[in-house]
């Protein structure tokens, strides 16, 4: 029997396998204005970030050549691409199909955009009503708020739930609001995860037994 009651999930690199796809755009984009960078730097610096944290880095790197638009634009080619692209991260229906115990999902997005996500890849029907972002409160990641939020609105104390987070900032958020939290580690570029999560795990199918 499980020691939780309720699990939150991250949504990017966690149920869908967005980053590489979001990133590769914000690299490129990025390089159009001089900042000569490529993926492998794109994912050990933005992974897990929100998008104003990438944009105040990104104008470092350019000198400030970015334009005003750059954010609108950014969100415009992300979500063309990830209509053509996205998948859901592997394994991660079998997990969802047969967890035993109320989940929701808390992310550093939009609600917007992780919904579009979520239907993408077929899985929003999991998540219809139990979706919790950063920008409904205006408090990202590593800051807890989010898993609070999400932990209250379940009707569970943070000690009675469990997070799953791919990224760093992710993982001190969890444990900065007093949860548990497993690091998912297949695309732990910086290989940060294993010294901070409560336990970490680099397939979905690891997942259900550590559950």
């Amino acid at each position: 029997m499980s020691k939780y009651k309720c699990v939150i999930f991250d949504c990017d690199g966690v149920l869908v396998d967005s980053e590489p796809i979001s990133i590769g755009i914000l690299v490129d984009m990025a390089n159009m204005y001089g900042a000569n960078i490529d993926l492998d730097y794109g994912m050990k610096h933005f992974k897990g970030s929100f998008m104003s944290a990438c944009e105040a880095k990104l104008i470092e790197l350019t000198k400030g050549k970015l334009p005003d638009t750059f954010q609108a634009d950014y969100r415009e080619k992300s979500f063309k691409a990830f209509k053509e692209h996205m998948q859901p991260i592997e394994g991660i229906v079998e997990v969802l199909e047969r967890i035993n115990l109320p989940f929701c999902v808390a992310s550093s997005g939009p609600e917007s955009k992780i919904k579009l996500n979520l239907e993408l890849t077929g899985l929003l029907p999991f998540f219809e009503t139990k979706i919790f972002s950063c920008y409904t409160i205006q408090k990202w990641k590593p800051d807890p708020a989010v898993f609070l939020w999400a932990a209250k609105t379940m009707g569970f104390k943070p000690e009675e739930c469990l997070v799953i987070e791919d990224s760093i900032s992710g993982v001190r958020a969890a444990k900065a609001g007093g949860f548990d939290v497993f690091g998912f580690t297949a695309h732990d570029y910086n290989n940060e995860l294993k010294p901070e999560a409560t336990d970490t795990f680099n397939s979905m199918e690891k997942l259900l037994g550590m559950l």
